[in-house]
């Protein structure tokens, strides 16, 4: 299934989680996954969140730089290989996979959200495995 994904920009020092964060709870917008990566610079905040559409405006708000896209969320199956097997038929579609984190799912154990340079022929390419994930 694809999903939207907010990626925030964010400048490494203290205090700018904290204050990106309260932000997105004053707007009353709930976090589903959340992902943080750094470099020495900037981090990269990537959530997926209730209301994309409005946690980008509250972080636009807050005088955050953020992008909303699509990434592919695929609901894990406590199988060895299972995410193997998701890899392989994305790649064999000839799509590159950019990045990759966890979250917790209702459903299953775990989902794997899937950041790809085109979504829609990744999700193609896993049939069933991405319907309704």
């Amino acid at each position: 299934m694809l999903v939207k994904q907010l990626s925030v920009f964010l400048e490494n020092r203290p205090g700018t989680l904290d204050e990106a964060l309260r932000a997105l709870k004053e707007a009353n917008i709930n976090m589903k996954a959340l992902s943080l990566a750094d470099t020495s610079e900037f981090g990269v905040m990537r959530i997926i969140a209730d209301k994309p559409d409005e946690a980008k405006q509250a972080m636009k708000s807050a005088g955050y730089t953020s992008i909303v896209n699509e990434v592919i969320s695929v609901e894990l199956k406590p199988e060895v290989g299972y995410l193997a097997g998701i890899v392989k038929k994305i790649s064999e579609a000839g799509v590159n996979i950019e990045y990759m984190y966890a979250a917790p799912s209702s459903d299953s154990e775990a989902r794997m959200l899937i950041k790809t340079d085109d979504p829609v022929k990744a999700q193609s390419s896993l049939g069933e495995q991405a319907a309704g994930a």
